[in-house]
């Protein structure tokens, strides 16, 4: 049996809200990131397992863009609310795709219009150091794979998450949202290199399953589902594991997980069911590891 929270059961968009209810879950959410995190929160903490970041400030698309819109058009106005007027020139990190010089292209251009300048660590002498003089990163999508062998050929790894620990704003879609985990193993991707390990930048202590998809009732398609996937996973490892549908993503602000964007996620737990959340959900308590 599926168990929902959030606003409803569905993931459309526009649906209509009981008096008050949007803007006192908007103010709720609004109230949780205005917290200033405590002394000392802004580091890498050992715990059990892997080191992971507290205090960090991270938002997670599930992609780039949905269908019926362009490149990042659907998560402009919570891409220009996270970076704040803090942020001018955003540093991007286009390892997930083949052709860096295009990627980066695009990148620029849609930021640009969005009033930001863009760097591409691709195009510096010294990805690592530019990562480090960064005022924000954007890591883009394409296969996770990739993304994560360069990463951490580069002297990426440790460089994003020193900057992080110091309160940077990270941005990520797709597999720049999955190498934000502890590890790649919850990717879609097909393993076209080998990185040296699948540890990533384990910014959060969950892992996300980029472009979740529910089975088709209609389909014979015979093969594993995305479900079946995660649960597999889950049968070798520990900690939850969030699949965020197109158009949904997370916003990591002063320790809260909140999910928001246009479509909800299905979480899943060792030994529990999965739950349906929708937008816009405080899933701190779900995603946190217990401690």
């Amino acid at each position: 049996m599926t168990r929902f929270i959030g606003s409803s059961q569905s993931s459309s968009v526009g649906r209509a809200e009981s008096p008050g209810g949007e803007s006192a879950r908007n103010k709720s959410i609004a109230t949780v990131f205005s917290t200033p995190p405590r002394a000392g929160e802004n580091r890498v903490r050992e715990r059990d397992g892997p080191a992971v970041i507290a205090g960090s400030r991270l938002l997670l698309l599930s992609s780039s863009a949905v269908y019926g819109v362009g490149y990042l058009d659907y998560a402009e106005p919570e891409i220009r609310d996270f970076f704040g007027p803090g942020v001018r020139r955003v540093t991007f990190v286009p390892y997930a795709m083949h052709d860096l010089d295009d990627y980066a292209g695009q990148a620029r251009a849609r930021f640009d219009a969005m009033g930001y300048a863009l760097d591409s660590v691709h195009q510096a002498k010294d990805p690592a150091a530019a990562a480090r003089g960064a005022e924000a990163v954007f890591v883009g999508g394409g296969n996770t794979f990739r993304l994560l062998e360069r990463l951490q050929r580069t002297g990426l790894i440790a460089a994003i998450r020193e900057r992080v620990a110091q309160g940077m704003p990270y941005m990520g879609a797709s597999a720049g949202s999955n190498v934000a985990c502890p590890t790649l193993k919850t990717t879609n991707d097909m393993p076209i290199v080998q990185p040296p390990s699948f540890e990533a930048l384990n910014l959060v202590d969950f892992q996300i399953s980029p472009h979740y998809q529910d089975p088709d009732p209609e389909s014979a398609h015979m093969g594993e589902t995305q479900e079946e996937r995660i649960r597999q996973y889950l049968e070798e490892n520990e900690g939850p594991v969030a699949g965020l549908r197109e158009g949904a993503m997370l916003r990591i602000e002063s320790g809260a997980i909140v999910l928001k964007g246009t479509a909800g996620a299905r979480l899943f737990r060792r030994g529990d069911e999965p739950i349906e959340v929708e937008p816009v959900s405080d899933l701190t308590a779900r995603l946190r590891r217990a401690r």
